[in-house]
C-alpha cells in the first residue's frame, strides 16, 4: 500500500519532497505534506500559513488547520490520530493517507472545491465543526509537548553523554587505585576494630560496675568534623593516587622509548641475512602478537590477583562478621545479667543499631543498582546510536545508488529521445527521397522520359527545403481556418513563387538571356532611384538615439564561470578572488542580500533619491513579469519555463503596477536593491518564481555598484539563453536579435538599391570578455554530491552551544535533502540549456573557454588562474589597440579640418537653417556619407561601431553644408572650380561633368516637404508589393500550366492508343470460315473445282477483312482530327499569351508608378506643387478567350478578339514560318497559321507597350522643357543658352510628339522670378546657384527616368522573346503528338493488312494440301497466330497399351506361378503343414504334368524324384512335415531381406494401424502400414505406345505375401501380422533367426547371452546361390554385406550388452508361438506324431516355467528364461528359422541336364518351348 501511495504522491501529485516507504512516517510527521496534497486538490486555501519546520508549534499549527478539511472530506481524524502521526507511530500516517486517497478520488469524480463543499453543508454543522476544531486544537496542544521540553530533553541527553564519558574516565582511574585503596581500607578497619574493642571494654567495665550510664550522643559538630576530615583524606588520597598514576605513566613511556631505541640498535646490529629473510611487516606483526600476548597474560594475572584478593576480603569480612556476632552475643549475655529494664534498653539499642545497619546496607545496595542502571542505559544509548549510524550509512549508500540509477534512466531517456529524433529525421528524408523518385518515375512516364528542367529544379528545391513533393491538400477553395496540409501547400507555393521571381528578376534559369540580348544588357540597378527611396525611407523613420561610448575604454575584465552542479565554480572563484582584484557575484547571494536589504529598510540618501526613483520604474516593470521557480534561481541548471512575449508588450501591460509602486512614498525612498528585494519577496510569498528580468535587474544593479576599474566575474549566471540575452541587452544596450533582424531586412532584395548606403549592420560588443565552462560528467557530479553529504554526515560539530548545533544540523539535513532532490533536475536543466548558451557565446565571437573539471581542487584552481591571466592579457592588448586607433584618427582629422574651411564660407547659413527646420533628417543623411568612395576610409575601418556611427553622422552634417555635398578630402579641385567661376563669370569653362548615377555623381539632397515621405514611402511599398505579387502570380500560373499541358498531352496520347486498340469483329468471320472449311468432306478436298471454290471463299474473306481495316483507319483519322480540332491548344496558347501580357502590364505599371514617384519627389525638392496627373494608366490588351460580346465601357482591361484561322481562308496567305517538317499535313496547317497570328499579336502588343513607355518619357522631357521656358522668360538672355544646351545634353533626341498638357500649377516659377529690376552681384550669384541646382535636379530626374525606360524596355523585350519561345514550344509539343498519332495510325493499318495476308497464306496452304485446320486461327486487330491450345475438333483416340507381363528369368517363379502353387497347397493343407512325402509327390506331379499348365519355370522341369525329396528334406520339420508357406517364401526370392530393426519398425506400424489390438489386419490396413520395402521402382516407360510397361515385381510380391499369410476363411481375409513377421525372421544362421523371432514376438530387441557359444554358420554362398546370380548379382552382394554387418553388430552387442538387457516379460503363449507350439494339425491321423512333438514342447516349457519359479505359468523375464539349459539347447538346435539353400539342387540338375543333353532330346525341346 505504501508503494502505491508513494507512486501517487511522487509521480501524479509531484509533492515538493520525495516520499519513500521507509521515510513515510517521518515525512508526514509535521503535517506539511498532507496540507500540500489537499492544496493541490484546491481544498486547503490557507496552505501558505503551513510551515515545513518540525518544531512543536509548527506541528500544532499544521494539524489544527488540517482538521476541518479532513473532517469535511469524511476522513477519521482526531487528537489520538494526530498524536500518533506526530510521534511517528508506524502505520498511522499510512492509514490516514490511504483514507485521504480514497476520499480525494471520490471527490475528484464529483469535481467540487473546498469552498463548494462547505457551502453545501448546513450552517449548524459548520458551527458544530468550528467548536470541535477549537476543542481539537486545545486537546492537541495538551498532548504535544512544548519545544522547550524537546530542547531540555536534548540538553539532558547531551549531559548524560558527557556524564558517561566522565564515568568511563573514572572507571579507568578506579581500577588503578584499587590496590592502594584496599590497603588503606585494611588499616582503617584495623583502627576501627581497635576503637570498637576499646568501647566494648569500656561498656563491659561499666556493666560490671552496675552503673547504668546512658552515654550522650556525640555532638553534631564532632560528627561533621569527622566527615570533613574523611572527605579531606579521600581528596588527598585521590590526588596522591592521581600523581602516582601520572608518574607511573611517565615511567612506562620512558621504558617504552628505551625499548624502542634498544630494538632499533639491535636491529641495526643484526646480520644482513636475517634482514633479507624477514620482512618488516612480518616483524611488526610478530612483535604486535607478542605484545598482545604479554598484555593478555598481564591482564589475566591482574584478574587472578583481583579474584584472590576478593576471596581473601570475603573471608576476612566473614571472619570479622563472625567475631562481631560473637562479641555481640557475649555482650548480650552480659547484658542479660542486668535488670529487666536495662535488658530492655539494651535490646532496644541493639534493634536500633541493627535497623541503622540495615538501612545503610539498603542504601548502598540501592546506589549500586542506580549505578548499574545508569551504566546499562548509557551502553544501550551507545549501541542504539551506533546502530542508527550504521543504518543511516546504509540508507545513504542506497540513496546514492538510487540517484545514479535515476540519472542513468534519465540519460537513457535523453539518448532514446535523441535517437527517435534522429530516426524520424532520417525516415522523413527517406520518405522525401522516395517521393522524389516516384514523382520522377511518374513524369518519366508522362513525358516519355523527357522531364523538363524547370520541373526537376522545382522538385529539387522542395526536396532540399524538406517539403512534400506530392500535393497534400487543394488550395482552390480555402476555408477561414486552414488545415496543416493547406499551410504546407501554401509554404510550398510561396517557396516556388520566390524562386521563380528571383530567376525572373536576376534573368537566370528559365529567364536566362538569349545570346542576341546579352550584349545589350542594361545596368541591373537604378542607383538614382535607390538613393531617392533610401532617403525617403530614412526621412520617414524617427531619429535614432545613438549609443554613448566612453572615450577611454576600461581595462577591467568581465566574465562568467558556468558549469554543472558540483563542478567547482564557487571553489575556483574563491581562489581567484584571493589572487586578483575582482568581484565575484553570485545570484543566490545577491537575491538574499536584496531581500535582506528590504527587511532592513535600506534607504537612499537625499541626493540619490531622485535617481533611484527614476530607476525604480523600469526595475519594477521588469520585476513584475512572469518568472521561474525559486529553486530555478539557486540552481544554475533549472529548466527554463516558457518565455513571455516581447518585452515591450510586457512593459506596457505592467506599467500600472510600476506606477502604483512608485506612487508610495515609503517605497520610493528605498534603494534600488531593496525595491528589487521587495518584488522578489512578493513573488516568493505567492509561491511563484522570480522572473528572468528581475534576476537580471538584480545582477545589473550589483554590477553597477562595482567601480569601473575593478573587474567582475559571475558565478553560475546566466543559466538560460533568455537570461543571457537580457543581461547582454542590459549591459550593452543592444539587442542582438533585433540587429540581426534589421540586417536580414536590409538584405531583402528590393527593386531599387542605394549603392552608397552600407548594408552591414555592425554587431554589438559582447557583454563578457570570457565565458569559462567547467566541464564535468554527470556521474562525477553525483559522486561529488555523495562525497559532500557523506563528509557532512560523518563530521561532528563541537558541543559549544547545543541549541545552535541542533538547529544547524536540521538546516543542513534539509539543505542536503533539498540538494539531493534537485540534483537530477539541475543536471537535466543544464544539459537542455547548455547547447543554446554554447551557440550564443561562440557565434559572433568565440569567448568560450572549456576546462576539464574532473581533477582535484588545487589543479582546477591553477588551471582557472592560468586561463584568467591569459584573458587579462588579451583584454589589455585590445584596449591598447583601440587607444592607438583613436590617436591615429585624431591625427587624421586635424589636417582635414585645416583644409576644409576655405570652401564652406559662402554657404554656411543653409545648413544651419536645415538643421533648425529639419532636425530629423540628420540620421537619413548618414548612409549617403558612409557610402561615398572618398569619405575617409581610414576612419570607418579603425573606429568602434558606436564611435564610427557618431563620427559618420558628424562628417555627414559637415558635408551637407556644402551645396553640392562634395567630400572635403578627395574632391577639392572639383569643388573649387565652380566657386571660382561664379566669382569671375556666370558661365565658367569646367571639365566634363560626371553622369548622374555614377560613382562620381553627388546626389542632390535638397530638403523636401515633411509630408512627402509619409506619402511616397507607402506608395513605393505599394508599387513593390503589387509588382512582386503580380509577377509571382503570373509565374505561378505558368508553372501550373506546364503540369496541365504535360498531363493533357499524356491523356490524349493514351486515349488515342486505347481508341486504336478498340475491339473489332474480324475474328467472327475467321471462325465462321474455318468452321465451314473443316466441315467439307475429306473426299472432296482433292477436287480441283472444290479447291477453286475454296480459294474464292478465301478471297471473299480477305476483302471483307480489308474493308474492316479501311473503316477502322477512317475512324482513327476522324478521331485524330477531332483531337486536333479541339480548342485546347488555342485556349492554352491564349491563356499563356495573357500570362505574358500580364507580365508586360506589370512592367508597364511599375514604370508608370516609378515615373510618377520620381516626378513628385523632384518637384517637391524644387518646392513646386506636384502635378495632378489625370491620365489613365496605359493598359496592355489581353486576348479574349470566349466569344461573348462585351462592351468597352464595361471592361477595365481592353480585350482583343482572337478568332482561329481556318486553312481554307489561309490558302492565299504565304507561309512565313513552317513548324511542320517534311511532308505537309493539311490537318495541322491551321495550327501553324494560328501560331503565326499569335506571334504577330505578341509582337504587336510588345511594340504597343514599348511605344507607350517611349511616349511617356518623351512627354516628361517635353514637360520639363516647357517648365524651364516658362521659368526663364524674365531671366537674362545670356543665361538661356547654357541652360538650353544643358537640357539638350541630357537627352540627345528632342521630343517627337506633343504630349497632353498637364495641369501644371506653374504659378510658383513667376513667384520665384519676381525680383526688383536692379540686380546686385549677390543676387546674381544666388540666382546662378539656383539655376545650377535646378539643372542638376533635372539631370538627375531625367537620368533616373531614362534608366527606368531602358530597364523596362529590356525586360519587355525579354518577355516577348520568352513568350514566343514558350508558344513555339507548346505548339511543337502538340504538333509532335499529332504527328505521333498519325504514325501510330499508319503503322497499325499496315500491320492489320499484313496479318490478313498471313491468314490468307495459311488458308491457301491448307487448301492446297487438302488438310483440315485443327487449331484455331486467331486474328485480333494487328495480331495473327495459330492457337495451339484450342482445337476445333478432337484428336483421334490413342491406341491402348497392353498390360505388363512377367517373364521367366533364370528359374525364378513368377507371381502367377506362386499363386497357383499357393492354391494347390491351400487345398491340400490349409493349416500350412504337409508331410514331406506328400510334398515331394505333389511337386513331382506338377513337374511331370507341366505341359500346357506352366506351373514351374523351365529350369524346374528336369528335377527328378530324388532331387525333389532332397528339396523336401531341406524344408522338413522333425523329419516328417514341411511348411509350404516357408517353401513359397523361399522360392519367391529375390526380395529384400529385412534387418531386425526393420522387422520391429514394421511390427510397430501394424500395431499402430490395428487400433483394436486384435493381432490381425485386413488388406487395406496392411497396405496402409506397408512392409520394409515398397514397390516404387524406377520403371522406364517405353516410347512405343503398343509396347507393354515393365512388370513391377516388388509391388506384386507385397500383395502376394498378404494372400500367402492371410486367413482366407474369414470375410474379409485377416492377416496375423505377428505370424507373418515370424516367417520373415528366418536367417541363414538358425540361432540368429531364433533370436530375431524372439525380438518380433516380444516387440523389442533381444540380446544374445555372452556365455552362449554361437553355432558355426553355414557359408552364405550356398544360400546366395539360391537366387539367380547372373540376373541379380547386387542382391547377393547386399545379402553378404548384410550378413557381415549383422555379425559385426552381433559382436558389438556381445561386447556392449547393457545391464538391464532382456528385462522383458515373456508368456507361455508367446513362447509356443515362436517355437510353433500353438499350431494345430490339419489331420489327426496323418499328423499324430506332430501332435506329440507339440505336446513335448508344451510340457517342457511348463516344466521350465515351474523351474524358474512361475508355478501358475505367469510371464517371466526373458533374461532368466534364456539362462535355462533347455532353452539354450532348444535355441541352438531349432532349425525352423533357418533359410534353406535350394539353389544347390537346381544347379546340380542343370549340370546333369547339360551332360545328358544328347540322349534326352525331348527334355531339350521342352526347355526350348
Amino acid at each position: 500500500m505504501s508503494e502505491i501511495l508513494c507512486q501517487w504522491l511522487n509521480q501524479e501529485l509531484k509533492v515538493s519532497q520525495t516520499v519513500s516507504p521507509k521515510s513515510f512516517a517521518k515525512a508526514f510527521s509535521n503535517g506539511y505534506l498532507i496540507g500540500e496534497v489537499l492544496h493541490k486538490f484546491e481544498l486547503q486555501d490557507d496552505f501558505a500559513e503551513f510551515s515545513e519546520s518540525r518544531v512543536s508549534s509548527a506541528k500544532l499549527n499544521n494539524f489544527s488547520r488540517l482538521e476541518p478539511t479532513l473532517h469535511l472530506l469524511g476522513v477519521q481524524f482526531d487528537q489520538n490520530v494526530a498524536h500518533n502521526i506526530i510521534t511517528e507511530k508506524p502505520g498511522a500516517a499510512t492509514k490516514l493517507l490511504y483514507q485521504l486517497y480514497i476520499a480525494l478520488q471520490r471527490r475528484k469524480k464529483g469535481a467540487l472545491t473546498g469552498v463548494e463543499m462547505q457551502t453545501v453543508q448546513p450552517l449548524t454543522n459548520i458551527k458544530v465543526q468550528n467548536i470541535k476544531s477549537e476543542a481539537f486544537r486545545e486537546s492537541l496542544r495538551n498532548l504535544i509537548p512544548h519545544q522547550t521540553d524537546f530542547s531540555l530533553m536534548w540538553v539532558t541527553h547531551r549531559f548524560q553523554e558527557k556524564y558517561k564519558h566522565m564515568n568511563e574516565d573514572l572507571v579507568c582511574m578506579r581500577f588503578e587505585k584499587l590496590e592502594k585503596l584496599q590497603e588503606e581500607q585494611r588499616s582503617f578497619k584495623i583502627k576501627k576494630q581497635r576503637l570498637s574493642r576499646r568501647r566494648q571494654n569500656e561498656i563491659m567495665a561499666k556493666i560490671q560496675a552496675a552503673i547504668i550510664q546512658i552515654p550522650k550522643p556525640a555532638s553534631n559538630r564532632t560528627l561533621k568534623a569527622l566527615d570533613t576530615q574523611k572527605l579531606m583524606k579521600k581528596k588527598k588520597e585521590a590526588e596522591e593516587v592521581a600523581n602516582e598514576i601520572k608518574k607511573f605513566e611517565a615511567l612506562i613511556k620512558k621504558d617504552l622509548q628505551a625499548k624502542e631505541s634498544a630494538s632499533k640498535t639491535s636491529l641495526d646490529t643484526a646480520s644482513q641475512t636475517t634482514t633479507d629473510l624477514l620482512n618488516t611487516y612480518s616483524d611488526d606483526d610478530y612483535i604486535k602478537k607478542i605484545q598482545k600476548r604479554l598484555e593478555e597474560d598481564a591482564f589475566a594475572r591482574e584478574q587472578r590477583e583481583k579474584r584472590r584478593r576478593r576471596l581473601l576480603m570475603d573471608q576476612l569480612i566473614a571472619h570479622e562478621a563472625q567475631e562481631e556476632a560473637y562479641r555481640e552475643e557475649q555482650l548480650i549475655n552480659r547484658l542479660m545479667r542486668q535488670s529487666q529494664q536495662e535488658r530492655r534498653i539494651a535490646v532496644q539499642l541493639m534493634h536500633v543499631r541493627h535497623e541503622k545497619e540495615v538501612l545503610w546496607q539498603n542504601r548502598i545496595f540501592r546506589e549500586k543498582q542506580y549505578e548499574e542502571r545508569r551504566l546499562k542505559d548509557f551502553q544501550d544509548a551507545l549501541d542504539r546510536e551506533a546502530a542508527l549510524a550504521r543504518q543511516a550509512k546504509i540508507d545513504f549508500e542506497e540513496q546514492a545508488l538510487r540517484e545514479k540509477e535515476i540519472h542513468e534512466q534519465i540519460a537513457m531517456e535523453r539518448a532514446q529521445a535523441h535517437y527517435k529524433k534522429h530516426y524520424s529525421i532520417c525516415a522523413e528524408i527517406l520518405d522525401q527521397i522516395l517521393d522524389l523518385s516516384t514523382k520522377v518515375a511518374d513524369y518519366r512516364m508522362l513525358t516519355n522520359n523527357l522531364i523538363p528542367y524547370k520541373l526537376m529544379h522545382d522538385w529539387k528545391e522542395l526536396f532540399f527545403n524538406g517539403m512534400p513533393i506530392y500535393e497534400q491538400a487543394s488550395l482552390r477553395h480555402l476555408p477561414a481556418k486552414l488545415s496543416a496540409e493547406q499551410l504546407v501547400e501554401l509554404e510550398k507555393r510561396d517557396l516556388l513563387d520566390n524562386n521563380d521571381y528571383e530567376e525572373y528578376k536576376n534573368m537566370i534559369g528559365e529567364w536566362a538571356l538569349p545570346e542576341e540580348m546579352v550584349d545589350n544588357l542594361p545596368p541591373s540597378n537604378n542607383c538614382i532611384l535607390g538613393h531617392v527611396i533610401h532617403r525617403l525611407i530614412e526621412s520617414s523613420l524617427p531619429p535614432q538615439v545613438e549609443s554613448t561610448v566612453p572615450e577611454l575604454p576600461s581595462f577591467a575584465i568581465k566574465g562568467c564561470v558556468l558549469g554543472k552542479t558540483f563542478s567547482g565554480k564557487t571553489t575556483a572563484l574563491k581562489s581567484l578572488e584571493k589572487s586578483f582584484p575582482i568581484q565575484v557575484l553570485s545570484i543566490d547571494t545577491l537575491v538574499q542580500e536584496a531581500i535582506q536589504a528590504f527587511h532592513n529598510n535600506e534607504k537612499v540618501s537625499g541626493a540619490l533619491q531622485k535617481a533611484a526613483e527614476e530607476k525604480a520604474l523600469p526595475v519594477t516593470q521588469e520585476s513584475s513579469k512572469k518568472g521561474q521557480d525559486l529553486q530555478g534561481v539557486f540552481s544554475a541548471e533549472a529548466s527554463p519555463e516558457a518565455e513571455d512575449k516581447t518585452r515591450l508588450s510586457t512593459n506596457t501591460r505592467k506599467t500600472p503596477k510600476a506606477e502604483e509602486v512608485v506612487a508610495s512614498d515609503s517605497f520610493s525612498e528605498l534603494t534600488v536593491r531593496a525595491q528589487l528585494g521587495a518584488n522578489s519577496e512578493k513573488l516568493l510569498k505567492k509561491g511563484k518564481s522570480i522572473s528572468n528580468e528581475l534576476l537580471v535587474s538584480i545582477m545589473v544593479n550589483a554590477i553597477n555598484q562595482i567601480p569601473i576599474y575593478k573587474g567582475w566575474v559571475l558565478d553560475g549566471f546566466p543559466m538560460t539563453l533568455n537570461q543571457a540575452m537580457l543581461l547582454e541587452e542590459a549591459l550593452t544596450g543592444c539587442n542582438r536579435n533585433l540587429i540581426e533582424l534589421e540586417g536580414k531586412k536590409s538584405q531583402i532584395s528590393t527593386l531599387a538599391i542605394d549603392p552608397t548606403a552600407s548594408r552591414e549592420v555592425p554587431l554589438p560588443p559582447s557583454a563578457f570578455d570570457f565565458v569559462m565552462l567547467l566541464d564535468i560528467s554527470d556521474n562525477s557530479s553525483l559522486n561529488r554530491m555523495n562525497d559532500v553529504m557523506a563528509d557532512a554526515f560523518s563530521s561532528e560539530t563541537p558541543p559549544e552551544d547545543i541549541n545552535q548545533r541542533v538547529a544547524a544540523k536540521n538546516q543542513d539535513t534539509d539543505e542536503d535533502q533539498n540538494l539531493r532532490d534537485q540534483i537530477q533536475h539541475r543536471i537535466v536543466g543544464f544539459l537542455e540549456n547548455w547547447p543554446l548558451l554554447e551557440q550564443w557565446f561562440t557565434e559572433p565571437e568565440n569567448i568560450l573557454i572549456k576546462i576539464n573539471a574532473e581533477i582535484d581542487k588545487q589543479s582546477l584552481c591553477e588551471k582557472v588562474k592560468e586561463m584568467f591571466l591569459t584573458e587579462i592579457m588579451k583584454k589589455e592588448n585590445k584596449v591598447k589597440k583601440k587607444l592607438e586607433e583613436k590617436e591615429a584618427e585624431k591625427k587624421e582629422v586635424s589636417p582635414t579640418e585645416a583644409t576644409s574651411p576655405p570652401p564652406p564660407p559662402p554657404p554656411p547659413p543653409e545648413p544651419e537653417k536645415e538643421k533648425e527646420v529639419h532636425p530629423q533628417r540628420e540620421r537619413s543623411r548618414t548612409p549617403t556619407a558612409r557610402g561615398k568612395p572618398a569619405s575617409e576610409p581610414l576612419h570607418s575601418n579603425q573606429e568602434s561601431p558606436q564611435e564610427g556611427k557618431g563620427k559618420k553622422s558628424e562628417t555627414s552634417l559637415k558635408r551637407k553644408g556644402s551645396p553640392r555635398g562634395k567630400p572635403p578630402g578627395g574632391k577639392v579641385p572639383v569643388k573649387k572650380s565652380p566657386a571660382d567661376s561664379t566669382d569671375v563669370s556666370p558661365a565658367p569653362v569646367a571639365p566634363p561633368p560626371s553622369k548622374p548615377g555614377s560613382d562620381e555623381w553627388v546626389y542632390v539632397n535638397e530638403p523636401i516637404p515633411e509630408e512627402m515621405p509619409a506619402f511616397l514611402v507607402p506608395y513605393w511599398k505599394l508599387i513593390e508589393d503589387s509588382y512582386i505579387n503580380s509577377i509571382k502570380t503570373v509565374l505561378r500560373y505558368l508553372r501550373e500550366g506546364q503540369h496541365i499541358v504535360i498531363a493533357y498531352i499524356y491523356d490524349i496520347r493514351t486515349s488515342f492508343q486505347q481508341f486504336l486498340r478498340r475491339p473489332d469483329h474480324k475474328q467472327e468471320f475467321v471462325s465462321q470460315w474455318q468452321a465451314d472449311f473443316n466441315t467439307l468432306p475429306d473426299d472432296l478436298r482433292d477436287d480441283e473445282e472444290t479447291k477453286a471454290e475454296l480459294h474464292q471463299r478465301v478471297n471473299d474473306l480477305r476483302d471483307r477483312l480489308w474493308d474492316i481495316c479501311d473503316a477502322r483507319k477512317e475512324e482513327a483519322e476522324q478521331e485524330r482530327l477531332d483531337i486536333i480540332n479541339v480548342s485546347w491548344l488555342q485556349d492554352s496558347i491564349g491563356i499563356a499569351m495573357n500570362h505574358f501580357f500580364s507580365l508586360m502590364q506589370a512592367e508597364l505599371n511599375r514604370f508608370q508608378d516609378t515615373k510618377r514617384l520620381l516626378q513628385d519627389y523632384y518637384r517637391g525638392m524644387e518646392c513646386k506643387i506636384p502635378t495632378d496627373d489625370t491620365k489613365r494608366f496605359t493598359r496592355v490588351p489581353l486576348v479574349q478567350l470566349n466569344s461573348k460580346d462585351v462592351l468597352e465601357f464595361q471592361l477595365r482591361i481592353p480585350l482583343v478578339p482572337r478568332t482561329p484561322i481556318s486553312p481554307e481562308s489561309a490558302l492565299s496567305k504565304p507561309k512565313t514560318k513552317a513548324i511542320l517538317k517534311g511532308k505537309i499535313d493539311y490537318s495541322l496547317e491551321s495550327v501553324e497559321l494560328n501560331f503565326e497570328a499569335d506571334e504577330k499579336m505578341v509582337m504587336d502588343t510588345w511594340q504597343q507597350a514599348s511605344l507607350a513607355i517611349s511616349h511617356m518619357v518623351a512627354a516628361e522631357i517635353h514637360q520639363r522643357l516647357m517648365e524651364e521656358e516658362k521659368e526663364n522668360q524674365p531671366a537674362n538672355a545670356k543665361e538661356k543658352p547654357p541652360q538650353v544646351a544643358a537640357n539638350k545634353k541630357v537627352k540627345n533626341e528632342p521630343p517627337k510628339k506633343k504630349k497632353e498638357d498637364k495641369k501644371g500649377k506653374g504659378k510658383s516659377p513667376p513667384m520665384v522670378e519676381a525680383a526688383p529690376v536692379i540686380v546686385t552681384a549677390e543676387e546674381i550669384e544666388e540666382m546662378e546657384m539656383k539655376n545650377e541646382l535646378r539643372l542638376r535636379i533635372k539631370e538627375e530626374h531625367l537620368a533616373a527616368l531614362q534608366f527606368e525606360e531602358k530597364a523596362t524596355q529590356f525586360r519587355l523585350e525579354l518577355i516577348k522573346v520568352k513568350a514566343l519561345a514558350f508558344l513555339e514550344e507548346l505548339v511543337t509539343k502538340a504538333v509532335d503528338v499529332y504527328k505521333l498519332m498519325e504514325k501510330w495510325l499508319g503503322e497499325r493499318y499496315l500491320s492489320e493488312m499484313a496479318s490478313v495476308e498471313k491468314l490468307t497464306e495459311v488458308a491457301r496452304y491448307h487448301i492446297e494440301t487438302s488438310t483440315k485446320i485443327q487449331n484455331e486461327l486467331y486474328l485480333d486487330q494487328e495480331d495473327f497466330f495459330i492457337n495451339g491450345d484450342i482445337k476445333v475438333f478432337p484428336d483421334p483416340p490413342p491406341p491402348l497399351r497392353p498390360p505388363p507381363v512377367e517373364k521367366e528369368e533364370n528359374g525364378t517363379l513368377t507371381i502367377k506361378q506362386l499363386d497357383t502353387l499357393r492354391d494347390q497347397f491351400l487345398e491340400i493343407a490349409p493349416k500350412g503343414m504337409i508331410g514331406s512325402k506328400a510334398f515331394a509327390d505333389l511337386l513331382l506331379d506338377l513337374v511331370t504334368l507341366n505341359l500346357g499348365t506352366n506351373n514351374f519355370p523351365s529350369s524346374w522341369m528336369h528335377l527328378t524324384q530324388p532331387e525333389l525329396q532332397e528339396l523336401a528334406s531341406l524344408l522338413v520339420i522333425n523329419s516328417e512335415f514341411v511348411d509350404w508357406r516357408k517353401f513359397l517364401l523361399v522360392v519367391a526370392m529375390p526380395w529384400p531381406i529385412p534387418l531386425e530393426e526393420e522387422l520391429l519398425e514394421t511390427l510397430q506400424r501394424f500395431k499402430a494401424v490395428d487400433e483394436e489390438q486384435r493381432g490381425t489386419v485386413p488388406f487395406e490396413q496392411y497396405m496402409q502400414a506397408g512392409l520394409w520395402f515398397t514397390g516404387d521402382e524406377d520403371i522406364k516407360i517405353p516410347e512405343n505406345p503398343l509396347e507393354p510397361l515393365p512388370f513391377n515385381r516388388q509391388e506384386h510380391l507385397i500383395e502376394f505375401f498378404f494372400r500367402l499369410f492371410a486367413d482366407c476363411g474369414k470375410d474379409p481375409p485377416q492377416l496375423d501380422y505377428t505370424q507373418m513377421l515370424l516367417y520373415f525372421a528366418c536367417h541363414p544362421v538358425s540361432v540368429e533367426g531364433v533370436y530375431r523371432a524372439l525380438s518380433v514376438a516380444v516387440g523389442t530387441h533381444v540380446f544374445q547371452p555372452v556365455d552362449m557359444p554361437p553355432p558355426v554358420a553355414e557359408k552364405t554362398s550356398s544360400f546366395t546361390d539360391m537366387s539367380p546370380i547372373e540376373e541379380h548379382p547386387e542382391l547377393e552382394d547386399n545379402f553378404i554385406s548384410e550378413e557381415r554387418e549383422l555379425q559385426e553388430e552381433g559382436e558389438e552387442k556381445e561386447e556392449e550388452i547393457p545391464e538391464n538387457a532382456n528385462m522383458q516379460m515373456i508368456s507361455m503363449e508367446t513362447l509356443l508361438k515362436v517355437f510353433r507350439g500353438g499350431n494345430e494339425a490339419q489331420d489327426a491321423n496323418r499328423f499324430a506324431s506332430h501332435q506329440k512333438t507339440e505336446n513335448i514342447y508344451s510340457e517342457n516349457f511348463t516344466k521350465v516355467f515351474q523351474d524358474l519359479g512361475s508355478k501358475n505359468l505367469e510371464p517371466i523375464e526373458l533374461a532368466v528364461l534364456l539362462k535355462h539349459p533347455f532353452i539354450q539347447d532348444l535355441i541352438s538346435s531349432y532349425p525352423d528359422y533357418k533359410i534353406p539353400d535350394v539353389k544347390i539342387i537346381l544347379q546340380r540338375s542343370e549340370h546333369v541336364q547339360g551332360s545328358d543333353e544328347e540322349r534326352s532330346p525331348s527334355r531339350l525341346t521342352e526347355e526350348k518351348k
